[in-house]
């Protein structure tokens, strides 16, 4: 049975102790190889920060079923964890996120600038963040193609832990925006109940913001995950606030999150 890999980057703060923690935590479900990863700004810095890995490592200890590596990477965080990802085919990257913090509330944080450089699933949480079994996955959707792409990603998880998934979506006024409201419905209700996936469907009032009422039905239904799909039509897209929110949120929930493909006919 071959493994899958799990990338957890690694600044050598408790946030990052938080991500491995609960990379460590959720790997007790699934064969894992777990590679912390590091990113200095120069060559110089590389030896004392492969020491402080080695450091980290021993300390966790062995864990059944978990095979531990590391790697150090020369350049910006932006592209060498998307990059590394890539090059490994790792299945998931499991980070924390320091939130968004002066600045970075009108920048963007630097979770999302990472987001946003990489093809594969995230798995964000926050220093606070515990572990909890997954039970309840939150999947909100849009009238978008794109928001329906963390289906998959959002379903394995699912079936790993045995979850059910509420998938959420918004009211539409418009009857053609309702109509395609409830065929983008039905699509993700079909593509879960093919993976013997339990499913939740619940089509919340329009008005207000959506993050927040998303939050709200999380507080309501146990909710141990948020998934979505990231997109934007902006030409900056680690601005959006939607997102941001979700990583970042008051509960701590971890979010999964994936960047989407622009959507063409070959999607859905």
């Amino acid at each position: 049975m071959s493994s899958n890999l799990y990338i957890v980057p690694h600044d050598f703060t408790p946030v990052g102790d938080a991500a491995l923690n609960y990379a460590i935590n959720l790997s007790k479900h699934v064969k894992v190889d777990i590679r912390l990863l590091h990113v200095v700004s120069s060559k110089s810095d590389a030896a004392k920060a492969s020491a402080k890995l080695d450091e980290v490592i021993a300390k966790i200890g062995t864990h059944e079923g978990i095979t531990f590596s590391k790697s150090i990477r020369e350049g910006s965080i932006f592209d060498q964890i998307g990059d590394l990802a890539r090059r490994e085919s790792a299945q998931l990257i499991i980070m924390g996120t320091h939130g968004a913090l002066g600045m970075q509330k009108l920048l963007g944080s630097n979770a999302m600038k990472v987001v946003t450089g990489a093809d594969t699933p995230f798995i964000i949480l926050q220093k606070d963040t515990p572990f909890k079994e997954i039970k309840n996955i939150v999947v909100p959707i849009d009238l978008s193609k794109e928001s329906l792409q963390i289906v998959n990603n959002a379903g394995d998880l699912a079936g790993i832990f045995g979850a059910t998934v509420h998938v959420l979506g918004e009211k539409q006024n418009d009857e053609s925006l309702s109509q395609t409201m409830k065929n983008r419905i039905l699509i993700v209700k079909k593509l879960f109940i093919e993976r013997n996936v339990p499913c939740i469907v619940e089509l919340i009032p329009r008005g207000g913001s959506y993050s927040k009422k998303i939050m709200e039905y999380v507080k309501t239904n146990n909710i141990d995950m948020v998934a979505i799909a990231y997109h934007s039509e902006s030409l900056l897209p680690q601005f959006d606030k939607f997102a941001q929110s979700l990583i970042t949120n008051e509960s701590k929930l971890p979010c999964m999150i994936l960047k989407s493909k622009p959507a063409s006919s070959l999607y859905f």
